[in-house]
């Protein structure tokens, strides 16, 4: 399974006939025919799937060869399309939207993915909220051009200056007064309405026009159950000194994200809970019945490791019982020669059991420059969007 970008994760589908679903099914997917207290998500979806005109231009980009004339007798064939687990919306469709928005978890569902992933912080007040981090609220909202909350940021926004305002500068109450926008900023920027432009030229802004909120985390369980979906939250890395005011600490802080989904009545079997801090998931194994753990991998320097380095690394995750890793995809995967295959590092995963969560599939802007840090090792053969589904394939196949 892997995590990627909604824009794109729908793109999937496409491949769907290249392996069997259950290769490619996560574990505890499948709807219980039995009755249950708990909600375990749905196979149907609350509205039909629409995937757009993005696939299709992808597919028109491939090169010429058998990959493509594949896929495009699967898009000829496939009329009707369905949400699937091996889709997860990071961030929500953030290519389109205010990541981490409802609006953007809502265009994620919409367009097929079968789990969501809210990023989960806490505020001043301790109530868990989606932000990407801790500390983004000065790209990610319009705070710096409120004077009043403005001045209560870890750093505020001067002129010229670097701006640094956190989910823990403000309660929750404050943080629902203000608007998400698309994660951006000016640099140097005289003004705070001209820090908070900056947007991507291949991102849009839209649907920020109306000002959509900040949602909570809870908030955020209620929308993906209403859809019929599952959930990946990933608890993010305080940026303040934990324990949080003396006596909130990291497993309070990580037993609260999971208490939420208990309070929802969500079973165990639809959550994927990941942190880059790989105590959180090996606590989750050992403490909690949502032992369907995910450990993120932010060591980008252990892709040269050796098999034994690898094994030392993981011991304490395998100890624990730890089901999944979750590197990028640029340590999943090398050049031989011009061909894109599995990396030793992907080798390693599987050979010590772990079932496998990647990111992101579409997070890099235009690929005709070789796709950047999402690339990495194979940059060298990539010169265009239609490159993304030869990586997806070895993603897939390797």
């Amino acid at each position: 399974m892997f995590r990627n970008m909604m824009i794109l994760s729908n793109v999937l589908i496409l491949l769907a006939l290249l392996a069997s679903s259950d290769a490619r099914r996560l574990k505890g997917s499948k709807d219980d025919k039995k009755k249950s207290k708990t909600y375990k998500g749905t196979k149907s979806a609350k509205f039909s799937v629409q995937i757009g005109d993005r696939p299709y231009y992808i597919l028109d980009s491939l090169k010429e060869g058998e990959l493509k004339d594949q896929l495009t007798e699967c898009a000829k064939d496939i009329k009707n399309f369905e949400k699937s687990d091996w889709s997860i919306g990071h961030r929500g469709a953030c290519l389109l939207y205010p990541e981490h928005t409802l609006e953007s978890y809502k265009a994620a569902l919409i367009q097929g993915a079968g789990i969501v992933e809210c990023d989960v912080t806490f505020t001043k007040d301790r109530q868990l909220i989606c932000r990407h981090a801790q500390c983004d609220l000065h790209t990610t909202t319009d705070v710096v051009t409120r004077p009043e909350l403005n001045a209560k940021c870890t750093v505020p926004f001067t002129p010229g200056g670097s701006p640094k305002c956190c989910a823990s500068d403000f309660t929750l109450a404050e943080i629902k007064t203000l608007c998400a926008k698309m994660d951006a900023s000016k640099s140097g920027a005289a003004t705070p309405e001209e820090y908070i432009g900056g947007v991507a030229s291949f991102r849009t802004t839209l649907y920020q026009n109306e000002c959509p909120q900040v949602p909570t985390h809870m908030e955020s369980i209620e929308l993906i159950k209403e859809y019929g979906a599952k959930f990946t939250p990933e608890l993010k890395t305080p940026e303040v000194l934990m324990p949080y005011e003396g006596d909130y600490t990291q497993e309070d802080y990580a037993q609260q994200m999971i208490d939420e989904y208990i309070a929802a009545e969500v079973d165990p079997s639809a959550v994927w809970p990941q942190s880059f801090l790989w105590q959180d998931p090996i606590y989750w194994a050992q403490n909690t019945d949502f032992k369907q753990a995910v450990a993120l991998v932010g060591d980008y320097d252990d892709y040269t490791m050796t098999a034994s380095e690898f094994a030392a690394k993981v011991a304490g995750l395998k100890a624990a019982g730890v089901p999944y890793i979750a590197p990028p995809t640029n340590m999943l995967v090398a050049l031989d020669g011009n061909e894109i295959v599995a990396s030793n590092y992907a080798k390693y995963c599987k050979d010590h059991g772990f079932d496998i969560i990647t990111w992101t599939l579409e997070r890099s802007g235009p690929l005709v420059n070789g796709g950047g840090f999402y690339y990495g090792p194979v940059t060298a053969v990539i010169d265009r969007d239609g490159d993304m589904f030869e990586l997806l394939q070895v993603l897939d196949e390797q």
